[in-house]
């Protein structure tokens, strides 16, 4: 067997990342892990044991016990089904948005080039769709959004990258 298409979708909350894995895993035929998803069960039960928010995913103390473990399951989950279909895995990535060697350690990782693509959109827009999908996840955001804005600040891509413009 073969491998076949690994795509990563990335950006900020709210610009539309599971929306546009979900269309792409269906055309492509493949499977959509999204990191809002596959890992959320576990975690809620984490934090919640660790006496912590279980709808916390912002908070340093979140990062520090659960994020590189959520994408290290993104990325086992993936690897097991790219032999078969194409992979779509879907999260921030905000970290190795910044790494510009990130592509290649995937694609040494995976034995296939990955197709990254990185949306955005306005931040009013994405506030808009956040309150719209009002997942108690996001509650910390939207409690004070302009502190959310400017704490966390939208990654830049150091590396060429598929850029999607989501705002309509």
């Amino acid at each position: 067997m073969t491998n076949t298409e690994l795509h990563i979708v990335a950006g900020a909350a709210g610009v539309g990342k599971t929306t546009f894995g979900k269309d792409l895993a269906s055309k492509l035929g493949g499977v959509l892990l999204d990191s809002d998803t596959v890992t959320e069960p576990v975690v809620r039960a984490g934090l919640s044991a660790a006496g912590l928010d279980p709808a916390d995913r912002d908070s340093p103390e979140y990062k520090r016990l659960f994020r590189d473990a959520v994408y290290e399951c993104l990325f086992q989950t993936a690897a097991d089904n790219l032999q078969h279909i194409p992979v779509v895995i879907v999260g921030p990535f905000t970290r190795e948005l910044e790494n510009p060697n990130w592509p290649s350690h995937l694609a040494e990782r995976f034995g296939v080039t990955p197709t990254v693509w990185y949306l955005t959109c306005d931040d009013e827009v994405r506030r808009q769709r956040i309150e719209q999908r009002a997942n108690p996840r996001d509650h910390a955001k939207l409690v004070d959004w302009t502190r959310h804005v400017s704490e966390a600040p939208v990654a830049k891509p150091a590396f060429a990258v598929r850029f999607v413009d989501t705002n309509h």
